[in-house]
């Protein structure tokens, strides 16, 4: 089969072009420090920060794109002497205090730290006070229909004698 060199002339740029408009695979490239103190000293602050996008996930254990530029950043900071409070302060300034895996107990985030508490509580008022709704309902009834039915039946054997 011959083609003509036209058709190869159109052929072999389509060909390149599919060939470089695949997919591209982001490469988790791991970052290390030669100093083992810094590399600790970053590993721990990635198991603190929470990423953005996976929400229940730290940035040290998350897969996402946004993650892995943030773990970048984070090394470059580090790079240049940065300390952790001040590369925390940073991210917080940037992306508010949900950047923390812990947040701090602050005003607002009372309800983050308490709300449970406080849903539990008012779950467990609500279920006592019916239980005794229920048992004073049942004791003024059952009271009332075991003397009615105690009257009816002295009645009873009272007109047999």
């Amino acid at each position: 089969m011959r083609f003509s060199p036209r058709f190869l002339a159109l052929l072999l740029p389509a060909l390149l072009l599919m060939l470089l408009s695949g997919p591209v695979m982001a490469v988790d490239v791991p970052l290390e420090f030669n100093d083992p103190a810094i590399q600790d000293r970053y590993e721990s602050l990635l198991e603190k920060l929470r990423c953005l996008v996976c929400q229940n996930e730290t940035l040290a254990v998350s897969q996402a794109d946004l993650a892995q530029d943030l773990r970048e950043e984070i090394y470059h900071m580090m790079a240049n002497g940065r300390s952790n409070k001040e590369i925390t302060d940073y991210l917080v300034a940037r992306y508010g205090d949900f950047v923390l895996y812990d947040p701090p107990l602050q005003a607002n985030t009372w309800m983050l730290w308490f709300g449970p508490f406080l849903f539990l509580l008012a779950g467990l008022i609500i279920m006592f006070r019916f239980i005794r709704s229920r048992r004073t309902a049942n004791a003024g009834d059952s009271g009332k229909v075991d003397s009615e039915r105690v009257s009816r039946l002295l009645g009873e054997t009272q007109g047999e004698d």
